[in-house]
């Protein structure tokens, strides 16, 4: 009985430490910022002729599934009222 207390204090002892030290590790708002401004640095940023056309073609393709679901839609309907 004693091992099993002794063993779940020393799991808990653990625990604690591991979360003691990210506590002190903490956000740092400098450094995060520093590290942002880097990662966006290293971004390939499109052309603006590249984002107008991939734009349209989003807009292109949301526009023809939007007319495809509205179709499919109106036939299941049809067929509905012509069934009941």
């Amino acid at each position: 009985m004693v091992k099993k207390e002794a063993a779940t204090e020393s799991k808990s002892k653990s625990k604690k430490e591991v979360a003691a030290s990210a506590n002190d590790d903490g956000f740092k708002l400098g450094a995060f910022l520093k590290g942002t401004k880097e990662e966006l640095g290293k971004v390939v940023w499109p052309s603006r002729q590249q984002l107008i056309s991939e734009s349209a073609a989003v807009i292109l393709m949301v526009s023809l599934s939007a007319t495809l679901i509205y179709l499919v839609d109106q036939l299941f309907g049809w067929v509905s009222r012509q069934v009941f």
